[in-house]
């Protein structure tokens, strides 16, 4: 297949890279990309590269991420709560300035024979061209003037902002602080020697008491000063004195963009226009440049575009779905944080790293083996000075556990209990932990001594029964039990480790 004319309407990182990328591919194709705005201008800080996404791009185009590379700035990663602190030592975290990473893709871009047109806002229907890639971000003109990609567009409950500060973080960090009205959390890094992003999220309620509300007035391009204002002094330790800088800052509910097709006739949607996942998990930038890879490498191997788009699909597409359920389940996890500041933080930390069944416990413990054994030492109740068994499934599942239902010999529950008058048997079949028919499951544990969960054996159904048991844990006085089949045994052993459940019934 011979690609004459590529049109790309958005200049962000994904509509960038992706230009390059087809440049490469195909040599003697007029490759252009239209964005509206100034080459300078965005929304956002930084922008954060994990080892897997620096791999995928290394393998995809060497040389961009090496220009990528060098403007980027290392760090670690650490979660607090109060005076307590939990250090993962991860030297290939990178994190980039928004512009400095536009200005080096645009660079890029050019430099492979791409044309830039800056300050041009243009439509697919009036470009006459072989391909045009829509990257044109969350709010996409393209999509939503085209029904037939069928978007799907869901809200989280949960409300953040985006700002930064004028210094560098020393680490990644992850910290709660808790106002009159409620706890906030900071998803912090650092992204230059001088700068950090500093992203808070909050519950509705703690938002409508600090008065954020009446906020709704700021005017479109502002940021919300009085929040800014209201934050740097919540987190004052956490900032060391420093401001908090707003970039059209104001709060916003995180929006799930699904699409039931991701083409229609020569259009395709890239990165955000097509898909999100909530930033806990994932930039929407590392999506974005993936979908790019997996386009070029599409358009490459197919004889025609309608070919090449419907392969595009069918590779990357399961890709994006696993992504977007992870951070479903992170998303959740995140709105309700405040509920596990009881926990030891090494513990807090083994809960947030497997709280979406991505990382388990074994491959924790083998990464940061001290922050890991020190969170399954708190939950075990010993010293965390003990050496770790060889076998840590096995030892976790044979704690002891003293509730007051009585004392177990081991995290396994034993047969006889499911049939006790006093236990409810309860199918959890919900798509999610903290839907409504959830919450109903919730309120019924209440009024039990002990709730044993059932329901699907899929991974996925077995990861929303560990959520579901969590939330009963932690609302009511029950002993829960959760069942799972014998293949998701890991992930029990993480639920018992990060407090989602007393119990388990292994079956085969």
């Amino acid at each position: 297949m011979k690609l004459d004319r590529v049109a790309v309407i958005g200049g962000g990182p994904g509509g960038l890279y992706a230009a390059r990328l087809l440049k490469l591919s195909n040599p003697d194709a007029e490759v252009t990309v239209y964005e509206q705005s100034a080459p300078d201008s965005t929304f956002g800080f930084g922008v954060g590269l994990a080892s897997r996404t620096q791999r995928n791009l290394r393998a995809a185009d060497a040389a961009s991420l090496d220009a990528i590379v060098a403007e980027a700035y290392s760090h670690e990663m650490s979660l607090q709560v109060g005076d307590r602190t939990a250090r993962l030592a991860h030297g290939d975290l990178l994190a980039i300035a928004r512009t400095t990473l536009l200005a080096v893709l645009q660079d890029q871009a050019r430099d492979a024979g791409v044309r830039l047109e800056f300050g041009e806002r243009r439509h697919a229907q009036e470009l006459d061209v072989d391909l045009v890639i829509a990257a044109d971000g969350i709010n996409s003109a393209t999509r939503s003037g085209e029904p037939a990609f069928g978007a799907d567009i869901s809200t989280g409950s949960g409300l953040y902002l985006w700002c930064g500060t004028d210094f560098a973080l020393p680490s990644a960090i992850f910290v709660p602080v808790t106002t009159e009205h409620g706890t906030f959390v900071a998803h912090a890094y650092p992204y230059a020697s001088d700068r950090s992003t500093f992203l808070v999220e909050t519950e509705e309620e703690t938002w409508r008491r600090a008065g954020f509300d009446a906020a709704d007035s700021v005017e479109p391009g502002d940021s919300d000063e009085a929040s800014l204002r209201y934050l740097e002094a919540a987190f004052r330790e956490t900032l060391q004195g420093h401001s908090l800088i707003g970039n059209r800052t104001r709060w916003m509910r995180f929006r799930t963009v699904s699409c039931r097709s991701w083409s229609v006739g020569n259009v395709v949607l890239l990165g955000d226009a097509a898909h999100t996942a909530h930033y806990s998990i994932g930039s929407g930038t590392k999506l974005a440049m993936e979908d790019a890879i997996a386009l070029d490498a599409a358009l490459t191997s197919a004889n025609s575009i309608d070919d090449a788009l419907t392969e595009y699909e069918r590779v990357r597409r399961p890709d994006v779905r696993h992504l977007q359920e992870i951070a479903r389940r992170s998303e959740h996890w995140w709105e309700s944080f405040p509920q596990r500041m009881d926990l030891p933080v090494e513990q807090l930390m083994v809960a947030y790293m497997t709280r979406a069944g991505k990382v388990g416990l074994e491959r924790f413990l083998e990464s940061a083996p001290d922050v890991a054994w020190n969170g399954i030492a708190s939950y075990a109740n010993i010293g965390g000075h003990v050496e770790p068994p060889e076998e840590i499934s096995d030892w976790v599942l044979h704690r002891p556990l003293a509730h007051r239902r009585g004392t177990f010999d081991t995290r396994y529950a034993p047969a006889s209990l499911r049939d006790e008058p006093s236990t409810a048997v309860l199918s959890v079949d919900v798509e999610s932990a903290w839907n409504e028919k959830a919450t109903a499951l919730v309120d019924e544990a209440r009024a039990c001594a002990t709730v044993w969960l059932t329901g699907p054996p899929d991974r996925t159904a077995v990861l929303t029964r560990l959520d579901v048991a969590e939330r009963m844990m932690r609302g009511s006085d029950a002993l829960v039990v959760v069942a799972v089949p014998s293949t998701c045994t890991s992930d029990a052993v993480a639920g018992l480790v990060s407090a989602r459940t007393h119990l388990v019934s292994v079956e085969s």
